[in-house]
């Protein structure tokens, strides 16, 4: 059973004639809007559709003429949400994608029960997103820290093949050492071992030995 199958199903099983509505929708719905409603409701029936919010937020209204296309957008717009219009062949189609204003449509219309299992979709997605954007950023972030020892092993061990690693200042074989314990840990994990020393005072470190180790480059290629 698809998703619009339901919706129009729970629609087409409630009184919309009546005028005790629901609480939540005396929120959305004031009387002077009900024509308005009615309007919505029997688009929706007649020609409406909605895809699985599993997938992805649309909704639709299928309309002959541009004239009832507007008619309808007016009436949405009257609930203070602005839906596109476009054409598709000799047809016109008032359309919905933002999520918030589909389940804003749903109230209208009664699908209540529709409305509650949309939300919990919309939840269930956005906590996904949000968990992917987080493992995405993580995996980046380790990306650029592993990319970063690697230049800076590399860096050390060219000072240390040229002889010239004796002669490095207390603070440079200090944090290269660390280094080389610890070849996985960031630039905080290494600030964290030298009480004294900050991460930005760790990076200063590194730079200095990517400058020696630039000037050993240079020199070998001359």
């Amino acid at each position: 059973m698809s998703f619009s199958f339901e919706v129009k199903n729970e629609i087409k099983n409630k009184n919309f004639t009546s005028k005790k509505q629901h609480s939540r929708i005396d929120r959305v719905a004031s009387d002077r809007h009900e024509d308005d409603r009615k309007e919505i409701i029997g688009t929706f029936l007649r020609s409406g559709s909605i895809s699985d919010p599993n997938r992805f937020y649309h909704l639709e209204f299928v309309c002959d003429t541009e004239q009832e296309a507007m008619s309808l957008k007016k009436a949405i717009e009257g609930f203070d949400i602005i839906p596109g219009v476009m054409c598709r062949k000799d047809r016109y189609v008032v359309y919905l994608k933002d999520s918030e204003a589909i389940s804003d449509v749903l109230i209208i219309m009664g699908a209540t029960n529709a409305v509650l299992e949309f939300e919990n979709i919309r939840i269930l997605k956005s906590m996904k997103e949000q968990v992917q954007r987080s493992v995405n950023c993580e995996m980046h972030n380790l990306s650029k820290t592993v990319s970063a020892a690697v230049r800076q092993l590399a860096d050390i061990n060219l000072i240390i093949d040229s002889g010239e690693y004796n002669e490095l200042p207390d603070g440079l074989k200090e944090v290269a050492e660390l280094r080389k314990k610890y070849p996985d840990a960031s630039l905080k994990e290494l600030a964290d071992l030298l009480p004294d020393t900050g991460k930005s005072g760790i990076n200063h470190r590194f730079r200095k030995l990517a400058a020696i180790a630039d000037s050993i480059r240079e020199k070998d290629v001359f």
